[in-house]
């Protein structure tokens, strides 16, 4: 049964005259007087009293039409519902995060947008290690990189890549690496995930492509203290260009290896699946996409 063949019965048994129902409903008299008779059918009775003038109900109609009247006010009940939050979010909100984009990236951003809804709570999972999304109970993370695992739903956010930084304090005391072999003279700072130590540092030219073994003497598995460490003027860093963009900005840091491209650090947004894409997910999503590329292109 048709939606739409309700409407229209309601609709010419307010008018009378099922021309102007019709015409309120933009389609033509004879397709009304088709979808009458379909629900006529349907429900295996008559519904109205047809005269050459005007259309009377019969008594059957006479009963079924506040049924449908309290059927179609509540589905309109409903659409206005899911209207509603999709402005005005609700419930919880469980994302897990890297440590450098969560504290220094993230957390204002997290601020604005439970101010613009403030019924909807936030659990935040602040860690370099990749999300179990069941045994961390987890809605989304953010990452760099694309997952490969094809089950999981991923949405881009904004494209980026990693820029070699130090601050103006490192750089007065031991120089400007001008050329990527000239960071094997420097003190990197590295970061550790797992049992893999990130010190190898890809870089391309017009005409090659160079991965360059660096060492330092600070090495840390949480992404955030590599970021302090570069701000403080303690060594030179190989880290996403969304996560030094307010350094760079206010020159806290300077960029280096300008005229060389390094390897992409695109920020998704994960889910474990098509369920827990929510209202609240696709708005949470659509902020960090405008965020982020405003962020990047100032």
């Amino acid at each position: 049964m048709k939606l739409s063949d309700l409407d229209l019965f309601v609709r010419t048994a307010d008018s009378g005259n099922i021309t102007a129902a019709a015409r309120e409903l933009d389609i033509s008299p004879a397709t009304a007087s088709a979808a009458l008779k379909r629900l006529e059918q349907q429900l295996d009775t008559s519904l109205f009293i047809r005269s050459t003038r005007k259309l009377r109900l019969t008594e059957t109609g006479e009963r079924y039409l506040p049924h449908c009247r309290r059927a179609l006010s509540e589905l309109k009940e409903a659409q206005q519902a899911i209207e509603q939050d999709k402005t005005q979010l609700n419930g919880a909100l469980r994302i897990s995060v890297s440590s450098d984009f969560g504290r220094n990236v993230l957390l204002p951003w997290l601020d604005d947008f439970m101010q613009l809804h403030p019924q909807l709570s936030i659990s935040l999972n602040a860690s370099d290690s990749l999300s179990d999304f069941y045994h961390d109970r987890v809605d989304i993370a953010l990452r760099y990189g694309k997952p490969e695992d094809s089950s999981l739903i991923a949405f881009p956010i904004c494209e980026s890549d990693r820029v070699v930084c130090a601050s103006p304090t490192y750089i007065e005391r031991h120089g400007q690496p001008r050329h990527p072999n000239d960071l094997t003279e420097h003190n990197c700072l590295l970061y550790l995930l797992g049992d893999r130590t990130y010190d190898l540092w890809t870089f391309r030219d017009d005409q090659e492509l160079m991965r360059i073994r660096v060492q330092g003497n600070r090495i840390c598995n949480d992404a955030d203290l590599v970021h302090r460490w570069a701000v403080s003027g303690q060594g030179i860093a190989f880290k996403s260009r969304l996560d030094m963009a307010e350094d760079l900005q206010a020159g806290r840091v300077v960029e280096l290896m300008q005229g060389y491209s390094t390897e992409a650090a695109n920020l998704w947004l994960v889910c474990p699946n098509r369920k827990q894409v929510t209202p609240a997910v696709i708005m949470f999503r659509d902020m960090l996409r405008q965020r982020c590329r405003a962020l990047l292109k100032r």
